[in-house]
């Protein structure tokens, strides 16, 4: 007499759903999230793992955390590098050079002023095995632009895809990181985009990088430009950001509002502000 299948496929589902439902019950607390309580997630949940970055040149360790409710992974990058010259195998030399984690919280901390926080990972200073750096929320990547470019991979929603690209543009000119590049473009499952390592950003240069790149902007980030006080600034930054550098991100503002006018003035407020 030959035994039925069915406990035995039922007996596996329940197993299966068992181990299913803490990983789903943990994303549904993780989306629950505030940029608060993921900042307090950040600095206070003990490492239970680590393991050293498989890309980039700023020593950065990808660490895993867990308040005992939540675990998730964050990148931890320590490096606070000055050097008076610094010569590029490339030829490039850079004087009053800085390679600096605090760039990476002072670029979240100016995002949340110009309201495109949700366009970067939350980054938190942090000390961890005696060193400190910055700590941001690990993201969910499929691929990153560079990746999408080499595979000639389309978004498969071009105007969305447009918008969030000109929102880059817009906070890459203002902080201007003298090391931008397509790595630091991460593309998510839904293909949203997030703008990732500032830590050669903030160049005292009070000109943009390319003033080409600024094509058409949001109208809550223009007007939220427009309303950046260097007071404002400098108190949310202060402990990231020295007077000239503050300096250079409203001059560079101050170029981007300039810029904007100019385009609106020539081609009419509709084909520039979305």
């Amino acid at each position: 007499m030959q035994t039925s299948p069915r406990p035995l496929v039922r007996h596996l589902f329940l197993v299966l759903a068992c181990v299913m439902l803490p990983f789903a019950a943990r994303a549904a607390d993780e989306a629950q999230l505030t940029k608060e309580q993921i900042k307090q997630f950040l600095q206070t949940a003990e490492v239970i793992k680590s393991k050293t970055a498989s890309k980039g040149v700023t020593h950065t360790s990808r660490l895993t955390l867990s308040n005992g409710t939540i675990t998730h992974d964050a990148s931890f990058q320590p490096i606070d590098e000055h050097t008076p010259k610094k010569e590029f195998d490339s030829g490039r030399v850079e004087f009053d050079f800085v390679d600096s984690y605090k760039y990476n919280i002072a670029a979240y901390q100016l995002a949340e002023l110009v309201g495109l926080d949700n366009m970067l990972p939350v980054y938190v200073e942090r000390k961890w095995q005696g060193e400190t750096g910055s700590l941001s929320w690990w993201l969910p990547v499929k691929m990153d632009e560079a990746e999408r470019i080499t595979k000639k991979i389309e978004p498969p929603d071009q105007e969305k895809w447009n918008k969030q690209m000109y929102r880059i543009r817009v906070f890459d000119e203002l902080v201007y990181d003298s090391d931008a590049n397509l790595t630091n473009v991460l593309i998510g499952e839904d293909w949203t985009i997030w703008r990732v390592d500032f830590s050669r950003a903030f160049r005292k240069n009070k000109d943009l990088r390319s003033s080409k790149n600024l094509v058409k902007c949001d109208r809550q980030l223009f007007e939220k430009l427009k309303a950046l006080k260097a007071d404002e600034l400098a108190e949310k930054t202060k402990r990231y950001l020295t007077k000239d550098e503050v300096k250079g991100v409203m001059a560079r503002r101050d170029k981007i509002v300039t810029t904007f006018q100019t385009l609106i003035a020539e081609k009419g407020e509709e084909e520039v502000l979305y």
